[in-house]
């Protein structure tokens, strides 16, 4: 257990801090983060995207495909509702931060604790986490901070239906939302991508993880990192609560065991990077949702630890 669980945290450890100190002492500029946000969101992200949608069969993989997409969304909406009713906090902020609580860092983290929990016949399990948090909460997040942004700079008479058709148009037609899409339209009619496509996007894609974790540390270098009741609470519900919801949904569903052990580790990951990534290309950085993404990186130690000690005892 404690193999996977360091498999699973030291990379995205590491790499968070390396340029978390790179941005720190000013080897690296943390103030000029956009190209390499860029590179990133437009090429590297997408690249890895569409590869891994694409070469699964998604179809065959719904029985975890639909716990993982139910409690991602439930999640999304509450959160996202408690800080616009309960907080007041405005849209982009309330949007960024219910992605950090919504959606595990399946990305960087899935890949190395389904593969060693699992074996590697199960690695296709990532790629369903990937989809459904690529699919459903990451456009939405999108949908929004381009409806902030579009309200924000322009003094336009189009009525709220025209702006928000126009900023969920905006959304959809970015590389990080359309590369998943198309993948999954691939993979859904059956066609394999060509060898020399997939050695090409894949070329592109080995970046993505590393890359998206070294600008994540860089902006966090730039940001206080403070731990307040909202980001603590953010990140019991996306590292305790996400887990149990799913276990229960499997239950209801009646899901094999494996289904059931696969879905909830997944939910259990650590916050992912999205949202820090999201927030640095519209310029709306949210303290809070990065701080919580730190704090439930932090605390997963322990509760993805929990989590994987449980894999090895439950039989149904």
């Amino acid at each position: 257990m404690i193999s996977v669980l360091t498999l699973a945290l030291a990379p995205t450890f590491f790499v968070m801090l390396l340029s978390y100190t790179a941005g720190r002492v000013g080897i690296v500029n943390n103030m000029h983060v956009a190209e390499l946000n860029t590179v990133v969101m437009g090429y590297a992200l997408p690249a890895s995207l569409l590869v891994a949608t694409a070469s699964t069969p998604l179809i065959a993989q719904w029985p975890v495909l639909v716990p993982l997409a139910a409690v991602m969304m439930g999640t999304y909406v509450l959160w996202y509702g408690y800080q616009r009713s309960m907080r007041k906090q405005d849209p982009s902020e309330s949007a960024l931060q219910a992605l950090a609580v919504a959606q595990p860092n399946v990305a960087a983290a899935g890949l190395p604790v389904i593969t060693a929990l699992f074996g590697a016949d199960q690695a296709a399990t990532v790629a369903v986490g990937i989809a459904a948090g690529s699919l459903l909460p990451s456009p939405l997040t999108l949908a929004i901070l381009e409806l902030s942004q579009a309200k924000a700079g322009t003094s336009s008479s189009r009525g709220p239906a025209a702006r928000i058709a126009l900023a969920s148009a905006h959304a959809v037609s970015k590389p990080i939302v359309l590369a998943p899409v198309i993948g999954t339209l691939i993979s859904l009619i059956g066609w394999p991508l060509p060898v020399v496509a997939l050695a090409a996007l894949r070329e592109m894609g080995h970046a993505a993880g590393g890359l998206a974790l070294f600008v994540t540390g860089l902006v966090l270098s730039e940001r206080p990192f403070g731990l307040s009741r909202n980001t603590l609470f953010g990140a019991g519900i996306a590292n305790i609560a996400q887990p149990l919801i799913t276990f229960a949904i499997c239950r209801e569903l009646d899901a094999s065991v494996l289904t059931t052990k696969l879905s909830v580790v997944m939910a259990a990951l650590p916050s992912g990077f999205f949202g820090i990534l999201f927030g640095t290309s519209y310029r709306r950085i949210s303290d809070e949702a990065n701080s919580t993404i730190i704090a439930s990186t932090i605390v997963s130690a322990l509760t993805l630890a929990v989590t994987i000690g449980w894999t090895y005892s439950y039989n149904g």
